[in-house]
């Protein structure tokens, strides 16, 4: 993968990594109610999940590159459609960060948060639906896959972990960040934009 086509899945991934969703929310909350230590089990669960869900994304679409091409096309175009359609909904978003602070969750093992991040990863649609939209372009079928893959996970668990724990640190006070009008919504249009860049170009490629 060349340094230009590296950079721009890092710096779009961390896009929609950073955005608030399932996982953020999460990880802010424990941050919140149990502190950044113990939240790092549940780190790992969810980290786990994602690297699972991208490398299902990724044989799934290198199954469907090598045995359906046409198959393949159809989808490219629809996932190129999906991004772009949500790239427009996060431009016209105002955006809130919710949470719910759970007071059970301060009694939880480690392996009840590990597995909490687990299935909070798996069970995230839009975590699949951004992995087959977003790893295709960034995926070259005349070279082997294992170092492709292998690369692309990497990036993606390092950057989801940074997200991760810049959320559980922020605590209170990213809250109030992203709790304000202005913040979210300038971050939703940093990312739409991304999305929307990445879907005309996942469309057209």
């Amino acid at each position: 993968m060349s340094p230009h086509l590296l950079l721009a899945f890092l710096a779009t991934f961390f896009f929609v990594s950073i955005t608030p969703g399932m996982c953020m929310t999460l990880s802010m909350t424990l941050g919140m109610t149990i502190g950044v230590r113990r939240t790092l089990w549940m780190m790992a669960g969810e980290l786990l999940g994602v690297a699972l869900v991208a490398v299902a994304a990724v044989i799934g679409v290198a199954t469907v590159m090598l045995n359906y091409p046409l198959a393949f096309t159809l989808v490219k175009y629809l996932g190129g459609a999906y991004l772009i359609y949500l790239g427009i909904q996060m431009w016209r978003a105002k955006g809130k960060l919710a949470m719910k602070l759970d007071a059970s969750e301060t009694q939880a093992s480690r392996q009840q948060l590990a597995m909490q991040g687990l299935v909070t990863a798996i069970a995230n649609p839009k975590g699949w639906a951004f992995m087959v939209s977003l790893l295709p372009p960034f995926i070259d079928a005349s070279k082997p896959m294992a170092g492709q893959l292998s690369m692309l996970v990497g990036i993606i668990m390092c950057t989801e972990f940074s997200c991760l724990l810049l959320y559980a640190s922020g605590g209170k006070s990213l809250g109030r960040f992203l709790g304000s009008g202005n913040n979210l919504r300038l971050l939703n249009r940093i990312a739409g934009s991304l999305m929307m860049g990445v879907g005309i170009w996942l469309a057209v490629s």
